[in-house]
């Protein structure tokens, strides 16, 4: 399944929520909540855990458009653009939104 979240980890307990019940799912990050993929933040721990054992994704426009280059990813979050996006829900089904 394909687990995705829209809202930062520092305003919502969205991410944490989503993490409890990933399992062996892949977790895309959209819009505010890529912020949880640069290092040196309260969950850059979690979200280098859960990248070493699942895919995780972000969504490279929303972190364009938040002034994030892909170099500032921790390490094991890979990048995708729309059409990657695409691909994932047509790999993992429909997917969970934690909105």
């Amino acid at each position: 399944m394909l687990h995705t979240v829209n809202k930062s980890p520092f305003r919502t307990n969205d991410l944490q929520s989503c993490l409890r019940h990933l399992g062996d799912g892949a977790l895309l990050l959209i819009e505010d909540a890529v912020y949880a993929a640069t290092p040196g933040t309260r969950v850059a721990d979690q979200v280098e855990q859960v990248a070493s054992q699942n895919a995780v994704y972000v969504l490279a426009n929303d972190l364009q458009a938040r002034g994030v280059s892909q170099d500032q990813l921790i390490p094991g979050v890979k990048p995708v653009d729309y059409q990657g996006f695409v691909e994932l829900v047509v790999e993992h089904g429909t997917p969970q939104a934690w909105l």
